[in-house]
């Protein structure tokens, strides 16, 4: 088996504010080393389920540089840096079986959840496929779904675990947090967000074939709400992309990897200097 875990930070048990996340920040070097401990929960639970199975720990927050390598259980491989294929999921290909998302958050736009965005707070308000609205969990569980690999888990506040049972029916979800404002939540210690997650993980990778990932099969109609009539302007240089609104971005994308391509590169369009 082979499995991919997906980390990012503004869903990490403790985390609430921007300078939790923020590089440069006493709060932030702190909690990388929960989100660390909180990845390396995950994998032992892979490894519980299949004791030969391959890691695969993507770093996919910021810059994909918070992780602490020396403190990550050792049996996974670690993917850290940008750019990269894939963004947040790099190591995807069809040779994955399963993919966990943790340390997750709500889509842009969600009322009363931490810290909640798509792939880029500054610029991106909204990202729609076939007009169905998603956030990371969503875009990232068509991606994995594409490739044959069947997102199975979720962690984060209950936001995210809300949407993403929304939209990936049969996907096991591990609250580690309850929101209580966009930069508030009621947080489980450490310790024990990171044994939920442990433990949740073997019985998801046994449900795998019970999820049902949104699926785009064929050309994807995306569109991307900025936050600014002006960010859309290098974008538009892009051949093929048109404007549909003010601030909305169109493209009829030959495939879903394309149209998730395209998401991150808008919001670097549309915050370049």
């Amino acid at each position: 088996m082979r499995v991919l875990v997906s980390v990012d930070m503004e869903g990490v048990a403790g985390v609430v504010a921007g300078d939790d996340v923020r590089p440069g920040h006493a709060e932030y070097e702190r909690n990388r080393g929960y989100m660390t401990a909180e990845a390396s929960a995950a994998v032992r639970g892979v490894l519980a389920y299949d004791a030969d199975a391959t890691v695969l720990v993507a770093d996919s927050h910021a810059d994909f540089r918070n992780l602490l390598p020396h403190e990550l259980d050792r049996r996974c491989t670690l993917l850290r840096g940008k750019p990269r294929a894939y963004g947040m999921l790099a190591g995807l290909g069809d040779d994955v079986d399963a993919v966990l998302f943790v340390g997750y958050h709500g889509r842009a736009g969600t009322a009363c959840s931490v810290l909640a965005h798509t792939v880029s707070g500054a610029s991106i308000a909204a990202v729609r496929c076939d007009g169905r609205e998603l956030g990371e969990t969503g875009l990232n569980a068509a991606l994995a779904a594409h490739h044959g690999a069947a997102p199975v888990l979720v962690a984060g506040d209950d936001t995210v675990a809300r949407e993403a049972e929304d939209v990936v029916p049969g996907i096991h979800a591990v609250t580690v947090k309850w929101a209580h404002g966009g930069t508030a939540a009621a947080n489980l210690h450490p310790d024990e967000a990171c044994d939920r997650i442990e433990a949740t993980v073997p019985t998801a990778l046994a449900d795998r074939a019970n999820v049902r990932p949104p699926r785009f099969d064929g050309p994807v109609d995306l569109e991307v709400d900025l936050h600014g009539p002006g960010m859309t302007e290098r974008a538009l240089l892009v051949p093929g992309v048109e404007r549909r609104g003010p601030r909305t971005l169109g493209y009829t994308a030959p495939d879903l990897p394309t149209a998730h391509g395209l998401v991150s590169l808008f919001a670097v369009l549309a915050t370049a200097g």
